[in-house]
């Protein structure tokens, strides 16, 4: 929202995924939230997501018990939650 009421920005780390990163940005567009996503050197998938509280929680929720079919999720770590006043990204990508 241009606005940024009710932004809640958050830092995912998702250990131990393979691939999925593509699904992971796809979800994002589909829930209308913004931020970015990548594969890590370590077999891990990390990212940032920026939007509405009730589209990040239902981001998280996706994050830690369903992930694109490929992934296999044992453990999914949120970090620097807190409100913003506007979105710091225009959309949701995939970083390489």
């Amino acid at each position: 929202r241009p606005d940024g009421e009710g932004v809640l920005p958050l830092r995912a780390a998702i250990p131990h995924s393979c691939a999925g990163h593509y699904l992971l940005g796809e979800q994002g567009k589909k829930l209308g939230v913004v931020g970015w996503v990548k594969n890590t050197p370590r077999g891990t998938v990390t990212g940032q997501v920026q939007g509405p509280k009730e589209k990040t929680e239902i981001m998280k929720n996706w994050l830690r018990n369903v992930g694109s079919p490929m992934s296999r999720i044992d453990r999914a770590v949120f970090s620097n939650e807190r409100e913003i006043s506007t979105l710091e990204f225009p959309n949701f990508s995939t970083k390489y």
